[in-house]
């Protein structure tokens, strides 16, 4: 096998639409892999899409269609040889030429294409062409043929096999990209070739399904390496061999806090007389997984089952990393899953409107224990099991089955986002009129694909949903079974709504906060740092996004008149409801055993409920899941509406610790006495595991009183009333920064009781960062913040103002934050 990379010597250029005329008859290099969108971008002949008004200014690319051109040299196909031209991935409908022949049409951008161009090679220079139609006029041609079907967005974006957010989504811009986004290269071989390889390892056993694809009737030797093993099998006339091998010393497998994650290489070779024809090769780790589904007293189990040992899922759920998905490189990859290790989370879902994840991905996953739990590419729509769809969706699943069966990161199978629940309440049922939705392939095509492809992993036929009940007897949200989505809390009610439920695994819920003030400022004009602004609008996608977020700050805190005061008051909202609702997930285990927050990540500057923004920069809502997350942790959680300490342990350790409650007035006086009460002065809580301590501690006046836990060096506080009902000192706050290596040693001391302190430190630098966030202090407490900035900073900006303001219709914004500064705005007081 020899492979030639095609990746140098492309350009682009527009053949239809609506194309401004600076760019109509212009001639672009083009990247391969890339997409029209970053040519032009590198070519300064448009704007960046994501900056200001320029995504809607850009919207005459929904109709345009491209092609792409090199010049290609190869010599033809020699007798008995074959050579092919590899596409891994085309964006999305196109046609391939050589000098004007056309060699195929693809309309998946979902899988890789396989031509074969060996008889029309002339060793002369030739001409390879891709052209790209428009995904929107093919999308409404097939909705057209096959019936229009529901979905909650205008573009069709169902009736075509491309990542379903580029049209669009309550988090994402509307680009709609084309390209050759994924590598290609031509092919030649001789014999025999490997045309699948499905390495499966579990705990103490390897199988590797081989399947070939030969020019001749020879006998071949498949050869897999693992470790120190050695296996060969004959393939006398057979194109399947399937190589068992016990593994009874391999290394352990395990997820990110569970133990070590060591990767096993293994290779295969396609042997013909001895010499090597073909090989693959990969890394794999033992381990075993199951779906723990159980009846139980509370309906079913929910629970990921990993080396027998259960596992409380924390997550987050995944988007594509960049809505221009070819500028996604594995060091941002490894970024990303570092923040979320760092955030103590042991698992992503990559969600099913995005894309099949790259190799890369799954790999960076593979060596850092983060679980990935993997949707099929099919969201909140419903789906056609006619032609054309039906094909490209089987064809791509058994694409990329086979291709992310060697990660062991790889622990679930997921059918689809929401499409079994928007078929059961979103009047599905009335527009359809009978019409196929996608039932067959949650049901039946996903799970037999599976079954032949991958036995080694569960699979779950939609979150939400509730296996094994019919949806018109049990709910596909009902929190008995299965999965929940909780979005009733976020669109109608309020963050405490989750105390209303216990679901057996929340796979998505969240709140909205605008990114980083520096995101914000790098993005916007001066004058449009403003929340009604049509920029900022345009870059708030959600419905009513805005007057949610208002209402759900003014159901606790004071609303903010002005943006710099709102955009913080939000962001804490944000982080106060994300802690909120991961807590009670947590402190009902081992009832409930999985929180997937919905999201890590932005693919773009926009507000949403990412907690890191489409610039990488941590939300304060990313340090209060680090907070909700961590292995041990102490936290007031709610039951019969009164507050209980929840001990959370899931550690491999039993906790034994002594533990301190009492009630402490805003200035520190001991508001009240624990003796006599029912509050033990210690815990025993067994490995993973959560203990719930009563607390009869209540205070006479709940407006100036907090209740405080504290144990093993943890703390955790409890008001008893929303923050415009409390006392608080609007500035308890003094501020002594000192210069360190690589930035400051920031050091805030509270003078009265301070909830939430935080510094914004991108307000004053855009680099720079802070290692905590959303601190209590009690009076006369410090806590030493530590920045990383390059820039050059004034001490006093800590304590007052920054100089990186923006416009001046508002007064500078504010480094130094904290809930009590909501309820005014005097000066805190800053020592040199």
């Amino acid at each position: 096998m020899r492979k030639t990379e095609l990746h140098t010597g492309w350009t682009v250029r527009a053949t239809g639409g609506p194309i401004p005329p600076e760019i109509a008859d212009t001639v672009v290099p083009a990247a391969i892999p890339g997409t029209v969108h970053t040519d032009l971008l590198a070519a300064g002949l448009i704007p960046d899409p994501y900056v200001d008004r320029n995504e809607e200014a850009l919207a005459w690319f929904h109709r345009s269609s491209w092609q792409y051109a090199t010049v290609l040299r190869a010599a033809p196909a020699e007798p008995g040889e074959r050579v092919e031209l590899v596409f891994d991935g085309l964006d999305t409908v196109a046609r391939v030429d050589l000098d004007g022949h056309e060699i195929g049409r693809t309309a998946n951008m979902h899988r890789g294409y396989r031509f074969d161009v060996g008889h029309l090679l002339t060793g002369e220079e030739q001409t390879l062409g891709v052209r790209f139609s428009a995904a929107l006029d093919h999308a409404e041609q097939v909705q057209a043929e096959i019936g229009e079907r529901p979905r909650p967005y205008p573009h069709p974006f169902n009736a075509i096999r491309k990542m379903a957010c580029s049209f669009g989504w309550d988090w994402g811009p509307d680009l709609q990209t084309a390209g050759i986004w994924k590598p290609v290269r031509l092919e030649r071989w001789r014999v025999a070739r490997l045309a699948a390889v499905r390495p499966l390892a579990t705990r103490r056993h390897l199988g590797v399904t081989v399947e070939v694809e030969r020019l001749a009737a020879d006998d071949l030797v498949i050869e897999v390496t693992a470790g120190s093993e050695v296996h060969r099998e004959k393939l006398a006339g057979r194109d399947t061999a399937v190589v068992e091998i016990p593994m009874p010393d391999a290394p352990t497998w395990w997820p990110a806090g569970y133990g070590e994650q060591p990767l096993v290489g293994v290779e295969v070779r396609l042997l013909h007389d001895g010499d090597e024809v073909d090989s693959y090769r990969t890394r794999v780790g033992f381990r075993d997984v199951h779906l723990d589904e159980t009846p139980d007293e509370h309906g079913s189990r929910f629970t990921l089952v990993v080396n027998d040992q259960p596992i409380f899922v924390r997550g987050f759920n995944w988007i594509p990393e960049d809505h221009l998905l070819t500028r996604v490189t594995r060091t941002r990859l490894e970024r990303a899953a570092d923040r979320a290790l760092a955030a103590n989370a042991n698992l992503l879902r990559v969600w099913g409107g995005g894309i099949w994840e790259t190799d890369d991905f799954y790999d960076v996953c593979d060596e850092r224990g983060l679980l990935v739990w993997q949707d099929f590419p099919l969201a909140c729509a419903a789906y056609s099991e006619e032609e054309p769809i039906r094909s490209e969706i089987l064809a791509e699943a058994r694409e990329n089955v086979t291709r992310l069966a060697p990660h062991p990161s790889l622990i679930l199978w997921n059918g689809g986002n929401e499409n079994i629940w928007g078929h059961e309440d979103w009047g599905w049922k009335a527009a359809l009129n009978g019409a196929t939705w996608g039932a067959r392939y949650y049901d039946e095509d996903f799970p037999a694909l599976l079954a032949e492809l991958d036995p080694t992993r569960p699979y779950h036929p939609g979150s939400p949903s509730s296996p094994g009940h019919d949806p018109a007897d049990v709910h596909p949200n009902d929190d008995r079974y299965g999965t929940r989505h909780e979005w009733e809390a976020w669109n109608r009610e309020d963050y405490t709504h989750h105390d209303n439920f216990v679901p057996r695994f929340c796979s998505e819920f969240g709140w909205q906060a605008p990114p980083a003030w520096a995101t914000l400022v790098e993005t916007l004009a001066p004058g449009d740092l403003r929340k009604d602004s049509p920029a900022f609008l345009l870059h708030q996608k959600a419905e009513d996004g805005n007057g949610k977020l208002d209402r759900g700050v003014a159901r606790h805190l004071p609303l903010p008149g002005d943006f710099a005061a709102w955009h913080w008051a939000t962001q804490l909202n944000q982080a106060r409801a994300t802690r909120y609702a991961v807590l009670h997930l947590r402190s009902h285990a081992p009832r409930t055993m999985g929180s997937i927050l919905w999201q890590l990540n932005d693919c773009w500057p926009v507000t949403s409920w990412a907690v890191v923004d489409g610039a990488e920069r941590l939300k304060p809502a990313w340090y209060a899941v680090r907070s909700a997350y961590a292995p041990r942790t102490l936290a007031f959680v709610r039951r019969d509406n009164a507050p209980v300490l929840a001990v959370i342990n899931d550690t491999a350790s039993p906790w034994h610790a002594p533990v301190d409650l009492r009630l402490l007035g805003f200035d520190g006086a001991v508001a009240d006495s624990p003796a006599g009460s029912d509050v033990p002065a210690d815990f025993d809580v067994p490995a993973h595991s959560v203990r719930l301590i009563p607390v009869g501690l209540r205070p006479a006046d709940p407006s100036n009183t907090v209740l405080v836990a504290e144990a093993d060096g943890l703390r955790a506080t409890h008001l008893f009333a929303e923050d415009f009902d409390l006392a608080y000192d609007p500035a308890p706050l003094s501020v002594d920064a000192r210069p360190v290596d690589g930035g400051w040693a920031v050091t805030v001391t509270a003078s009265s009781f301070a909830r939430d302190v935080a510094l914004l430190p991108d307000r004053l630098a855009p680099d720079a960062t802070v290692d905590d966030m959303l601190v209590d202090l009690l009076p006369g407490e410090s806590h030493t913040f530590t920045v990383t900035t390059s820039a050059t900073v004034d001490s006093s900006a800590f304590a007052g103002p920054s100089a990186f303001a923006g416009p001046s219709v508002f007064a500078a914004p504010e480094v130094l934050r904290s809930a009590n500064a909501l309820a005014g705005h005097r000066p805190v007081v800053a020592r040199s």
